[in-house]
C-alpha cells in the first residue's frame, strides 16, 4: 500500500512538472524601460535574450517599424505581439488632432475613429491576415488628456517630460508582409 502511494506520488509530480508555465501576454522586451546605463534589475549581463531569440533595447527606426516616426515622439518600449509582431508604444506632447493630421498625410488615408472618448484613432498599414497574424498592423493614436487627465505617466524617470498628452502605438506586421 505504501509503495503504491509513493509510485502515485511520484506520478503526479511529475505530471505538474511537465506542464507549461503561463506566460503574460503581452510581453514587454526586457530592459526596453531601462535608461541606456540603469542596471539590469535581474543582475543579468549582456544582451538580453528572450529564449533564443535576441532582444534589441535599442529604438526602432522607421525601417524596422515600415512607418514614418512623429519628429517629436519618444520611444517608451515594446511588447511581443507573437508571430513575428510587436507593439511599439511612443509618447507625444502634441495634440490628438495633429497627430492624426500628421498621419493622414503621412499614410495617405484617413484611418478610422474606434473610440470618441478617449478618442482613439487608427490607421491600418498592412491587409490583415488572420493565418498569419495576431494584431493588425498599423499606428493608433490616443489622446490621454481625455476627461481632464494630466497624459499618460513617462514610465522612464528622469527621461523627458513626466507626462504625454497622445500616445502612438505601432504594431508591426510579421516578416515579409508589405501589402496593404
Amino acid at each position: 500500500m505504501l509503495a503504491a502511494l509513493l509510485a502515485w506520488s511520484a506520478s503526479a509530480g511529475a505530471t505538474q512538472q511537465r506542464q507549461p508555465v503561463p506566460r503574460p501576454f503581452p510581453t514587454p522586451s526586457p530592459g526596453a524601460a531601462r535608461p541606456a546605463d540603469a542596471p539590469d534589475p535581474s543582475g543579468q549581463t549582456g544582451t538580453p535574450t528572450l529564449g533564443a531569440v535576441e532582444v534589441s533595447t535599442l529604438v526602432p527606426d522607421e525601417t524596422t517599424l515600415g512607418v514614418m516616426i512623429y519628429p517629436s515622439a519618444q520611444y517608451i518600449t515594446s511588447y511581443d505581439a507573437d508571430r513575428g509582431q510587436r507593439f511599439h508604444l511612443f509618447g507625444t506632447n502634441s495634440s490628438f488632432e495633429e497627430m492624426v493630421r500628421y498621419y493622414s498625410v503621412v499614410l495617405d488615408e484617413r484611418g478610422n475613429r474606434v473610440f470618441d472618448a478617449p478618442a482613439t484613432h487608427l490607421f491600418e498599414t498592412v491587409r490583415f491576415r488572420e493565418e498569419q497574424m495576431t494584431y493588425r498592423p498599423g499606428v493608433t493614436i490616443k489622446d490621454y488628456t481625455w476627461n481632464g487627465s494630466e497624459g499618460y505617466l513617462n514610465p522612464i524617470p528622469g527621461d523627458g517630460p513626466q507626462r504625454f498628452k497622445t500616445l502612438i502605438q505601432i504594431v508591426t506586421a510579421p516578416p515579409g508582409e508589405t501589402e496593404r
